[in-house]
């Protein structure tokens, strides 16, 4: 199945996206690292949004979840890795699976963790966002795994049971994951070097000699996702009003297109970005 519209991410844009795809009666696909978005959640009061005054984050989360409920739709969790694009439509992968969609919208939020210089680099050439996808090519060789959340550890045990060394960079307290092949360092990269292929990751005070590097996150640099994207100087992407990027066919919504960081842009810009989806697929079916 071919769907209309494939929307990424869980947050207020990716919600309202989605809203609108379904009341636009359009064929979607919702994907997020997580049911929810844990930014809306853990925010302690949220002052601006219209209507609703002095709401928590945690009461917000819970009627954006009940006005879905309502329209039966949910977002599926599935990590994307990457979008490709054809003539007429995007393949996404999620690790299993690749979906189809003829347009994209992108809410991905914005990463705590900016990208390390050379990592955009030396994706497909020894740097990976995904474990499952291509965790068996480096069997008995030697990996770092950078690991922003504890909800991912499964991901570094499934790498560890592959490689023959594992230097493990956990960027939260408590990291869980134990074994004989795994080297725990707690120091954040300041580059990644190489040749051809990705050959070292280098700190501050030293450098490890590695075969490939897996950074998992929960979001991804916009640029990682799919090639050609056009991005601002600070990462964003780029948008007109529209939301439309530089790619026919995918837009942008939240926090992900820039500043302010605000729940009611994002819900708005992801209303937008819904709205000019269907307009493109109207004028593609043209």
């Amino acid at each position: 199945m071919t769907y209309d519209i494939a929307i990424i991410g869980a947050g207020p844009a990716g919600v309202s996206a989605a809203i609108n795809a379904k009341i636009l009666d359009k064929s979607f696909i919702w994907l997020a690292g997580s049911a929810e978005s844990k930014k809306v959640s853990r925010a302690e009061k949220i002052l601006n949004y219209p209507g609703l005054p002095d709401i928590s984050g945690e009461e917000l989360s819970a009627a954006l979840k009940r006005h879905c409920d309502t329209l039966s739709i949910s977002p599926t969790a599935a990590k994307v890795t990457g979008i490709y694009p054809s003539k007429t439509s995007f393949t996404i992968l999620t690790g299993d699976e690749a979906p189809v969609a003829r347009s994209v919208i992108l809410c991905l939020g914005v990463e705590s963790f900016k990208p390390v210089p050379g990592e955009l680099d030396f994706i497909g050439r020894g740097v990976s966002y995904c474990a499952t996808c291509d965790g068996f090519l480096y069997r008995g060789k030697t990996i770092a795994v950078l690991c922003t959340d504890k909800r991912l550890e499964h991901e570094i045990s499934f790498l560890a049971g592959l490689a023959s060394k594992v230097y493990l960079m956990p960027m939260y307290p408590g990291c869980e994951v134990k074994g004989d092949n795994i080297q725990i360092i707690h120091k954040y990269p300041v580059s990644f070097q190489g040749g051809m292929r990705l050959e070292r990751v280098c700190f501050k005070d030293g450098e490890i000699t590695v075969d490939g590097a897996f950074l998992l996150k929960e979001s991804l640099p916009p640029a990682s996702l799919i090639s050609g994207l056009a991005t601002t100087g600070d990462g964003h992407i780029s948008v007109s009003r529209s939301c439309a990027t530089n790619i026919p066919g995918v837009f942008a919504a939240g926090d992900c297109t820039g500043r302010p960081y605000q729940y009611a842009k994002a819900v708005g810009e992801g209303n937008v970005a819904a709205h000019s989806a269907v307009e493109y697929l109207a004028a593609l079916d043209k």
